[in-house]
C-alpha cells in the first residue's frame, strides 16, 4: 500500500470520532481480551442501523459494549438491542458502558449464554439487523440463524471478514482464514442477499436480506 493510500485509509477510518464512552468501552474490551470494533466499523454499523431505522437488533458477541454503543446511536430512539455473549464478565462491562452512555435499561437485553442456543429461541423475521462478531469457527452457524431472524430488507453484518489481511492472501490457508474466505464467497453467491465487503477495520461484510 502506498503512503498516500495508507494515509487515505487512516483518514477514512478515523473520520467519525468515537464518543468518550465508546473509547472507554474499547479500552476495557482490550483489557478483557475481546478486541473492540475499529472506529470505521463502528461508524459503518451506526450508518447501517440508521439506514434501516432499526428497532430490533441482535448482536452475537457483546464484548465490552463497544459495537453495541455504535449500534444504539444509529437505532430508533426506542429501539431494543439484544446482545449475547458467553462471558459474564464481558456482559458486566457492557452494562456499565450502556449505563455510562445514558442508555435506558429497557433498550437493551443483555443475555449471557451460548449464542448458538440463545438465537434459536429468537423470533423468525423479527429483526432489522443482526451483527455477528464472536467465535469465528461458529460464523457459519450464526449466519444461518441470522438469516432466519432477519426480516426482508434487514441487514446482516459480520466483523473480521478480512481477518488480519489474511483472507485476501491466497497463500494463507490456516483454518480460520479458510473458513472466513469460503464463507464470504458462499454469501457473495447467496441469492437471498445483496452483499458487499467493506474494507473498514478488519473487514466488515454487510448484506441486505431480499
Amino acid at each position: 500500500m502506498s503512503a498516500a493510500k495508507l494515509a487515505s485509509w487512516s483518514y477514512a477510518e478515523e473520520f467519525v470520532t468515537p464518543t468518550e464512552v465508546i473509547e472507554r468501552a474499547a479500552a476495557r474490551g482490550t483489557e478483557l481480551g475481546c478486541v473492540p470494533v475499529h472506529p470505521g466499523v463502528g461508524a459503518a454499523l451506526r450508518l447501517l442501523a440508521a439506514s434501516v431505522r432499526a428497532s430490533h437488533v441482535v448482536e452475537i458477541g457483546t464484548g465490552a459494549g463497544t459495537s453495541g454503543l455504535w449500534l444504539l446511536e444509529g437505532m430508533a430512539p426506542d429501539g431494543i438491542l439484544t446482545t449475547i455473549d458467553i462471558s459474564a464478565e464481558n456482559q458486566r462491562a457492557a452494562k456499565e458502558a450502556f449505563a455510562a452512555a445514558g442508555v435506558p435499561t429497557q433498550r437493551t437485553r443483555v443475555i449471557a449464554g451460548d449464542a448458538g442456543q440463545v438465537v434459536g429461541r429468537l423470533t423468525d423475521g423479527g429483526y432489522d439487523l443482526v451483527l455477528v462478531d464472536a467465535d469465528k469457527e461458529s460464523y457459519p452457524v450464526y449466519v444461518e440463524q441470522a438469516l432466519r431472524l432477519l426480516r426482508p430488507g434487514g441487514v446482516l453484518a459480520m466483523d473480521n471478514m478480512l481477518w488480519h489481511d489474511r483472507v485476501a492472501d491466497p497463500a494463507a490457508r490456516d483454518e480460520t482464514t479458510t473458513l472466513l474466505r469460503d464463507l464470504g464467497k458462499q454469501l457473495r453467491e447467496d441469492e437471498r442477499l445483496v452483499p458487499a465487503l467493506l474494507p473498514v477495520g478488519d473487514g466488515l461484510f454487510a448484506a441486505v436480506r431480499r
